[in-house]
Order: C-alpha cells, then sequence, then structure tokens
C-alpha cells in the first residue's frame, strides 16, 4: 500500500494546495512575460519610430545622403546619434539603397538588398521585425525628404529584442517577492483551510472517513429494523435495506424528498421538534410500524432525522389472534360454568319432584341463548365478532354486569382499512374497561350498553356504562401507552391501541363521562378511503 495513503490530511492539504500554486504561478508567470514581452515590443518600437524620424529629419543627413562618398563624414554623425538614443543599429541609405551608415565599417558605400525596406522607398513609414545574428529586432522605417519634400532616402533604426533569460534577470527583484508572497500566502491559507477540514470532519483522516462511511452502509443494511434518515430539506440520506423490504420500495432512493417516497412516515415532524419520540406505534402504507424518531443536532442545531422501526404488522395480528383466542377460551369457561350452575338448578328441580319447572326452565333458557344467537348472527355479519359478543354477555353475567346490546345494531362490512381483527380490539378493550370500571362500582345494577351502526357512508360504535366516570385530572392521559389505572393487572396499552386504530383508518374518537353516572366512548370511521371520496 502506498505509504502517502496515511499521510495526515494536512500535509496532504497542504502539499495539494503548493503545487496548486505552484503550477497556478507557472500559468500565470506565461501569460505575465507574454504580456511583459508585448509591452517591451510596443515600446521598443515607439523609441525606434522617434529615433527614425529625429535622423530623417537632420539637414546633415539631408545634405550627405545625396553626396558621392558622403557617408565617410555621415557615419560618425550616425554613431554618436545611435549611442545618444541608445539604438543597436542605425543605418541611412539613398534611394540606390547605398549605404551611408552601417554599424559594420566594411559596409559602407554598398548596396542594401533587404527584403523588408523596398515600401520604404514608397514614402511609407512602418515597423517591422527581423531575426539575426544577435536576435530578433525590431525596425523602423522613415523616408527622408528634402525641402521640396522629394524623397531621397531611408532610415532605419533596429533595437534587439531582449530575451525571457534577460528579462527575468532584469525583473528578478519582482519576480522573487512575487513568488516569497505569493507562496507564503498559498501554504498558510490551505494549513488553515486542512485545520477547519479537519475540524469539520471531527479530525479523521479520509481513509478513515472511507471505513466508516462503508462500515456504517454494511452495519444499516445488517439491521433487523428499517433506518430512514433525511435532512433539513427532507431529502433522504439513509434508506436501508430493511426498510426497502418493509415498504417494498427499489431502486436508488438517497436524495430524493422522503414525501415522494414514502407520504406517511411522520419523519419530517421531528425537524420541527426538541426532543425525540420513542417507541411509537404508527400506521404507514397501512402497515403496523413501531418507530423512534429522533432530530439529529450538531452544537444544538438540527440538520436532519432519522426513525429507526420494527414492522410488528404480522406481530400484532398474531397478537390480535391470540387475543381472539383468549376470549374464545374464557367465554367456553363462562359458558362451562354457566351451563353448570344451570344443570345444578335442573337437578335441584328434579329431585324436589317440580318435573314441569324443570321442563319449562330448561325450554326458557334455551330460548333465551338460541333468540340472542340469532339477533347478534342476523345483524352482526362476521363470526369473529359475534363469537366476542357472547363470550362479554356471559361474562358479564357471571360478573353481575348486564351487556345489552342495541337492537338496532348492525354490521354488514368493516370500514375502508379496517377489518375483524381491528372491531375484536377496539370492542374488546372498550367492553373490558367498563367492566374493570363497574367491579369497583356501588351500583346495584351494572349495566353496559353497545351498539354498533353502519350506514353507506359511516360506521359507528357507542360504549356506556353506569359505573364511576374517569377522573378529569387523568382525561388527557388515557390514551398514552402505558397509562392505566388498573395497577400491576393492567397493561397500559388497551386505549392507545384504539386510538392507533382510530388514527389509521382516519376515524374520530370522543368520550364523555360523569362522577358516579357513568362513561360514554363514540367512535365514528368513513365507511371509504378519503382519497376514494375525493376522486368520486
Amino acid at each position: 500500500m502506498d505509504k502517502s495513503f496515511h499521510m495526515p490530511i494536512q500535509i496532504k492539504i497542504t502539499l495539494l494546495s503548493f503545487v496548486i500554486v505552484a503550477f497556478s504561478i507557472l500559468i500565470g508567470g506565461i501569460f505575465i512575460f507574454g504580456n511583459i514581452v508585448s509591452v517591451r515590443e510596443d515600446e521598443i518600437g515607439k523609441r525606434s519610430m522617434i529615433t527614425a524620424h529625429t535622423i530623417a529629419e537632420l539637414p546633415e543627413v539631408q545634405k550627405l545622403v545625396r553626396e558621392p562618398e558622403g557617408w565617410t563624414q555621415l557615419n560618425p554623425i550616425i554613431e554618436n546619434l545611435r549611442k545618444i538614443h541608445q539604438a543597436d543599429y542605425i543605418v541611412v541609405l539613398n534611394n540606390q539603397h547605398i549605404r551611408y551608415s552601417h554599424p559594420v565599417f566594411s559596409q559602407l558605400g554598398t548596396p542594401s538588398s533587404s527584403s523588408d525596406e523596398s515600401a520604404a522607398f514608397a514614402e511609407h513609414e512602418y515597423l517591422s521585425k527581423a531575426a539575426g545574428e544577435l536576435g530578433i529586432s525590431v525596425r523602423a522605417f522613415v523616408p527622408i525628404l528634402d525641402g521640396d519634400r522629394e524623397q531621397i532616402g531611408v532610415v532605419l533604426v533596429g533595437n534587439i529584442l531582449p530575451t525571457i533569460p534577460e528579462l527575468i534577470k532584469d525583473l528578478k527583484g519582482e519576480i522573487a517577492i512575487i513568488l516569497v508572497l505569493t507562496l507564503l500566502f498559498g501554504v498558510c491559507g490551505s494549513w488553515l483551510m486542512a485545520k477547519r477540514i479537519k475540524k469539520e470532519t471531527f479530525q479523521l483522516e479520509p481513509h478513515e472517513i472511507s471505513r466508516m462511511l462503508v462500515e456504517r452502509t454494511a452495519a444499516f443494511n445488517a439491521m433487523h429494523e428499517g433506518v430512514i434518515a433525511i435532512d433539513n430539506n427532507q431529502a433522504i440520506t439513509i434508506f436501508n435495506e430493511k426498510a426497502k423490504q418493509i415498504f417494498k420500495i427499489e431502486g436508488a432512493v438517497i436524495g430524493k424528498n422522503i414525501n415522494d417516497i414514502i407520504h406517511d412516515t411522520r419523519l419530517p415532524e421531528v425537524l420541527d421538534r426538541t426532543s425525540p419520540i420513542f417507541n411509537q406505534e404508527i400506521s404507514v402504507q397501512n402497515r403496523n410500524i413501531v418507530s423512534n424518531r429522533v432530530p439529529i443536532k450538531i452544537a444544538d442545531k438540527t440538520i436532519g432525522a432519522v426513525a429507526i422501526f420494527q414492522d410488528r404488522t404480522d406481530v400484532t395480528k398474531l397478537a390480535e389472534e391470540l387475543t381472539s383466542v383468549k376470549a374464545f377460551v374464557e367465554a367456553l369457561r363462562v359458558q362451562n360454568h354457566e351451563h353448570m350452575n344451570k344443570l345444578h338448578t335442573i337437578a335441584g328441580l328434579i329431585q324436589l319432584g317440580n318435573l314441569d319447572e324443570a321442563l319449562h326452565y330448561i325450554f326458557q333458557i334455551t330460548e333465551e341463548q338460541e333468540e340472542l344467537t340469532r339477533f347478534l348472527t342476523k345483524h352482526i355479519h362476521d363470526d369473529n365478532l359475534v363469537g366476542l359478543i357472547l363470550s362479554k354477555i356471559s361474562l358479564g353475567r357471571e360478573l353481575g354486569i348486564e351487556l345489552i346490546m342495541d337492537k338496532h345494531t348492525k354490521l354488514d362490512r368493516f370500514p375502508a382499512g379496517l377489518d375483524h381483527h381491528d372491531f375484536v380490539l377496539i370492542i374488546g378493550n372498550l367492553i373490558e374497561n367498563s367492566f374493570a370500571a363497574l367491579m369497583h362500582c356501588s351500583e346495584e345494577t351494572k349495566q353496559v350498553y353497545l351498539s354498533i351502526y353502519q350506514d353507506e357512508r359511516h360506521c359507528q360504535i357507542v360504549l356506556e356504562d353506569n359505573g364511576p366516570g374517569i377522573p378529569e385530572d387523568i382525561h388527557k392521559d388515557i390514551f398514552e401507552y402505558g397509562f392505566t389505572t388498573k395497577g400491576a393487572e393492567g397493561s397500559g396499552i388497551g386505549l392507545y391501541l384504539i386510538d392507533q386504530i382510530v388514527k389509521k383508518a382516519n376515524g374520530e374518537m370522543k368520550f364523555t363521562t360523569r362522577p358516579n353516572e357513568g362513561t360514554s366512548f363514540f367512535l365514528s370511521f368513513p365507511m371509504h378511503d378519503i382519497e376514494e371520496n375525493q376522486n368520486d
């Protein structure tokens, strides 16, 4: 493995910044030197043109360029002017292209054959560049005109362009200062940036962050609980495989809005809360979910929220099935006890010789039971619910409590989103709570009234008792998970589960109570989904 892989992040960023700064300086230097060369070339061209104009207008030049062998007198004059104007060379030509001045003495009096001087003999002035033994030079061509404005020759002033090494040598002080300051600020800035990044990443190195990400992803996907996390914009940041299995989600969802994937997770609610929500049972996509929802905070600022949840749908149904079985077992026990008492009564009447009265008693109890069974099966089209109510009626008789069914009771089908499990749980818990309250009541006649009514739009459940009522100071607590007034015998989940079912079905639940007069519960459910009604 490359040893640099574990190099501290501050050193890595500093070195990277140093390379970037050095590369930037190199690129910038190329452009700067190109610009300097261009500016220097313009300066030299202007200076050469001014020098050429000055020489072309001198009377001595205009006089001597027309004389035979005038170069013997003109060349020393031009040489002095060259030194004064700091030109590299100055050449004066007459109209026959004969050199009247030249830095090389042997060239005097010889014709010039330069390819770029022809235009100058047509009274044009201009600049050109030419490569020579000393380097590339900028040359200014200016025609020499006499007093009558007739051209009598040409002045050529040339200056050698400085090379890049020469420019660097001239600017070495400025270059050194710029390099030192740039590198100093670059290194200091990169070090501070690396320190800030180190702080933001909790002092972790890149390879540690990478390993943590891999480990975190593997851990989340290995969990038997679903995990979903969102940021402040409700975009999904975590959605593990178990969550996808529970909600039957396929494909990548990271970065998408949680409401576009699952609209009823209630996870965005936590973003506005300061405290987490633990062990809350909610319905998500018609699944019974036990959820822990926690806000994610850094420095007391909420940056997101995470939900860890378990799917209790199958477990709940199993528990409800077991509850039903338990209720039926209890009903059989009560019925057996009740039949034993009736048999003892019949046996006693026979022993006393009251055969007609015994026979009348048998017909009476048989007719009452059959009438009750016929009424329930006719008006309630669910055997589970009928069995539950029969068992509760029998249990009530044993406890000295009369369970009265409304004669107008009717239930052909269950509301949308509910089934017999939900109704067994609702009615069973409501009756049990009334029985428990009446057990501690001094009323001589203890009664519980139950009504179930359904039409095309609504299904309503009404349960009333004449018990002691619910104390006012606990009205707001009775639907909380774990709250009970039964002591060690109570579980504290009956009314909580009923409340969750009501919310799942978009229903409504109310209760009224008066001290020593009793309590009434009223539940109402829409028969169709709200979305179906809107579509209709």
